[in-house]
């Protein structure tokens, strides 16, 4: 089955993550930079640490923003192939990716598809990932030469709106820790086993809460429950979790 990319989907567009964290780091820079120049102008011992402080605000907020920049258009790619790697595919399944955005994994999982189909799931706030929108998912779905394998739903993975065992694996990356309270996080992973068909598999990137989440599925009986080490091709790094729900 095919897993790679075609050569049109170079034109795909995946968006940058967090675009509003990135936004105020470069403004952060800018402003540093400002502070500079103005520090320098002023002819005082006085001056000095405020060019320290801005010289120092400035090269955090600059190299923390290019670092962001650097794994939402590269880090995120090589990451989200080895996410669906792990779901050892054989190319029938029902897919589901939760907090899909513009498609990245969602699309990784419908290349190693035949006759299956991968859905994404989202609520597509802009504020996770620039530009996000179904139409943006679909477009891209096109130009992956995957789109009569992928479909898109408007949804909340605390109320999953699909029928409980309807899904051979789930995906997730960089979404559910938008999920703040405990309370929600657990009803999260309530909908996930629920829609999961027994002996379904799980895989789910994050940079945070990880620990969390294996906790979670090890609760509702999930089994080979693990945490991979850091990875750091993406930023901030993540780690990955992987369980089996029992038959």
């Amino acid at each position: 089955m095919g897993t790679q990319r075609t050569s049109s989907s170079a034109r795909a567009s995946y968006g940058i993550d967090a675009p509003t964290v990135v936004r105020n780091l470069v403004l952060l820079g800018v402003v540093g930079l400002v502070l500079v120049v103005l520090g320098f102008s002023i002819d005082s011992i006085v001056a000095l640490p405020i060019v320290v402080v801005a010289i120092l605000c400035s090269l955090f907020g600059f190299s923390i923003a290019g670092a962001l920049f650097w794994s939402s258009r590269s880090g995120k790619y090589v990451m989200c192939e080895e996410l669906v790697e792990l779901l050892c595919l054989k190319g029938d399944e029902t897919v589901l990716d939760l907090g899909c955005g513009r498609g990245l994994v969602l699309n990784a999982a419908a290349r190693r598809l035949t006759t299956g189909s991968a859905i994404g799931l989202d609520i597509w706030r802009s504020m996770d990932q620039s530009a996000n929108s179904p139409d943006a998912t679909l477009a891209n779905a096109g130009i992956e030469g995957v789109a009569d394998r992928v479909r898109v739903m408007d949804g909340d993975m605390r109320q999953i709106p699909l029928e409980e065992g309807s899904v051979d694996a789930i995906t997730s990356s960089l979404a559910i820790h938008n999920i703040e309270d405990y309370e929600g996080l657990n009803q999260a992973f309530k909908e996930i086993a629920r829609v999961l068909k027994p002996g379904g598999r799980v895989a789910l990137l994050d940079f945070k809460k990880t620990q969390q989440y294996a906790s979670f599925l090890s609760g509702r009986g999930f089994s080979d429950v693990r945490v991979s080490g850091l990875h750091f091709r993406m930023f901030p790094p993540v780690r990955i979790v992987t369980a089996k729900k029992p038959f």
